[in-house]
C-alpha cells in the first residue's frame, strides 16, 4: 500500500502520485514563502555590499577632508649623496649645508681566545651615561656560551664569535666582537673582564679594542656665514631638520655645500580626489546595475518587466542623491566642474585629472580649500548613510535580517504542517486501499457462494 510504497494494489490507484501532486497544492503557500525569502536575502546582501562601499568612502573622505591632508610638498636635493623627503606638514624653502661627518656605530674587538680566561666568565658593559650591565650567566667558558650569555642580556650590544685561525698546539682561536645596536655617541659603550662591584674598584680589565668609535652624524647650516651652525644625529638621518623634512646623508664632504629645496606639489591632491571620484563612480554604477530592469515573457505569453533588487528602493535613491550633490554642489558659489568634477546626464560622475592640475597650479590654496569642503560634504553624506549604529543604510539592513527571521520561522513550521499533512494522506489512502481489498475478499466470497448455490441446484 501507500504507506509501504506499494500503489492500488485494490484500488489500481497510484496513489504515491496523487498524494505528490496533493502536497505541491498545499505546499503553495510555503513556496511562496520561500520566493519571498530568497528576494530578500539577496537585497539584504546587496545592501550589506553597498553600505560596506559607502563606509570605505567615508573613511577616504573625511582623511581628505582634514586640514592639509591634501597639501603637498617635494624635495630635492642638489646631491646625489644627500636624500630628502617632505610631509604633508612640511613648507615651502631652502636650506644650505655641508656634510662633516657620518654617524658611525662603535665596534670592540677582543683579543684572540680558546677559551674565556675568567671561570665563571663574567662581562660588564658600562654605557656612555655611566649605566653598567653586569653579564655573568653564561654556561661555560666556551666562546660561543659567552657570546650567547651576552646576547640574551640585552645589553645594547651584539656579540658575534668570529674566527682567528689557531694556536701554536692547532687549538682554534676565536675573537668576540661587540657591535652596538644603535650609531651615534650616545650608543658608545665600554667593555670589561669582571663585575660591577669590580669595575667600580678598578679593578676590572678593559676587554678588547675599538676598533669603530660611536659617532654622531654632523652637518653644518649656512656654512661660511655669520649664522654658521652644527647639527648633530645619531643617525645619518636628520629628522625634521626643516619642518616636515627628513634628509639623509651618506658621504661626508665638508668642502662642498649641497642644497635642499622644499617646493609644492600637486601630487597628493590629484591622486586623492582621483581615488575618491572613482569610488564614487563605482558606487553609482552598481546602484544603476542593481537597479535596471529586465523584459522578459511570462508564463501566460505576456511581457514582464522585472526590476533589479535596488529598483524604486527610497534608501538607495536617498544615498544616491545625497552623494552626488555632495560631490557637485556648488562651493561658495562656484561650480566643482571648475576643477574637474562633474556630474552626467545619467546621473553619474566625470572627473577630470588634467582640469585639477590645472586649477592647483593657478590656485593650489584655493582649490585644495574647494576639495577639502567637497570631501567634507561627502563623508558626512556617506557616514549618515552606512554608520554602524544609525545609519539608514544600516538600520535598513537590520530591517531585512528580521523579516528573514520571520520568515525562516514561517517556513520551518510549514515543514511541520506539510509533514503532518502528507503522514494523514498516506494513512487515508492506505486505509482505502485496505478498505476495497476487504470488499475485494467480500465479493469474491460471495461470488463463489453463489456459484455453489447454481451448481447445488443444477444438479
Amino acid at each position: 500500500m501507500a504507506g509501504l510504497g506499494i500503489d492500488g494494489l485494490a484500488s489500481g490507484l497510484d496513489s504515491t502520485s496523487i498524494i505528490s501532486s496533493l502536497m505541491k497544492i498545499e505546499a503553495a503557500p510555503q513556496t511562496a514563502l520561500k520566493s519571498q525569502l530568497s528576494k530578500v536575502t539577496s537585497f539584504s546582501s546587496d545592501l550589506q555590499a553597498l553600505n560596506t562601499a559607502v563606509a570605505a568612502i567615508a573613511t577616504s573622505a573625511t582623511a581628505n577632508a582634514k586640514s592639509g591632508a591634501l597639501a603637498g610638498f617635494a624635495a630635492t636635493s642638489s646631491s646625489t649623496t644627500v636624500t630628502a623627503s617632505a610631509a604633508s606638514t612640511a613648507s615651502a624653502g631652502e636650506v644650505s649645508f655641508t656634510v662633516d661627518r657620518l654617524a658611525m656605530t662603535q665596534v670592540t674587538v677582543g683579543d684572540a681566545m680558546s677559551v674565556w680566561p675568567d671561570s665563571p666568565p663574567v662581562i660588564t658593559l658600562v654605557a656612555s651615561d655611566g649605566t653598567k650591565t653586569e653579564i655573568g650567566a653564561a654556561a661555560s667558558t666556551s666562546m660561543a656560551d659567552v657570546v650567547s650569555a651576552i646576547n640574551s642580556a640585552n645589553a645594547g650590544v651584539t656579540a658575534t664569535r668570529v674566527a682567528a685561525g689557531a694556536d701554536g698546539s692547532g687549538t682554534p682561536l676565536y675573537r668576540i666582537q661587540l657591535r652596538a645596536n644603535e650609531s651615534g655617541a650616545a650608543a658608545a659603550f665600554t667593555a670589561f673582564r669582571g663585575s660591577s662591584a669590580d669595575v667600580t674598584a678598578g679593578t676590572a680589565p678593559a676587554f678588547g679594542t675599538v676598533v669603530t668609535p660611536a659617532q654622531d652624524a654632523q652637518i653644518t647650516l649656512w656654512p661660511g656665514s655669520a649664522a654658521q651652525q652644527n647639527v648633530s644625529s645619531s643617525s645619518n638621518t636628520f629628522d625634521d631638520l626643516m619642518t616636515g623634512v627628513d634628509i639623509t646623508v651618506s658621504t661626508a664632504d665638508a668642502v662642498n655645500a649641497v642644497t635642499v629645496a622644499v617646493k609644492p606639489t600637486t601630487t597628493n591632491a590629484t591622486t586623492a580626489t582621483a581615488s575618491m571620484m572613482a569610488s564614487l563612480g563605482a558606487l553609482f554604477s552598481g546602484i544603476a546595475a542593481k537597479s535596471a530592469t529586465t523584459t522578459g515573457t511570462n508564463a501566460s505569453g505576456g511581457t514582464s518587466v522585472v526590476g533589479g533588487s535596488f529598483t524604486g528602493d527610497g534608501a538607495v535613491r536617498q544615498l544616491k542623491d545625497a552623494m552626488l550633490t555632495a560631490a557637485t554642489g556648488p562651493v561658495d558659489g562656484k561650480s566643482p566642474s571648475s576643477i574637474g568634477i562633474s556630474i552626467t546626464r545619467d546621473g553619474t560622475i566625470t572627473f577630470d585629472s588634467a582640469k585639477l592640475a590645472a586649477a592647483l597650479q593657478n590656485d593650489r590654496v584655493g582649490t585644495e580649500a574647494m576639495l577639502q569642503t567637497i570631501s567634507g560634504r561627502i563623508a558626512a553624506a556617506a557616514t549618515t548613510a552606512s554608520d554602524k549604529y544609525d545609519g539608514y543604510l544600516s538600520t535598513k539592513i537590520t530591517g531585512q535580517e528580521s523579516v528573514q527571521k520571520t520568515l525562516n520561522q514561517q517556513i520551518s513550521s510549514w515543514d511541520l504542517r506539510l509533514s503532518t499533512r502528507k503522514g494523514n494522506l498516506e494513512k487515508q489512502y492506505a486505509a482505502l486501499e485496505t478498505a476495497l481489498s476487504t470488499m475485494k475478499s467480500q465479493s469474491d466470497y460471495l461470488a463463489s457462494q453463489l456459484a455453489g448455490l447454481q451448481t447445488n441446484y443444477t444438479s
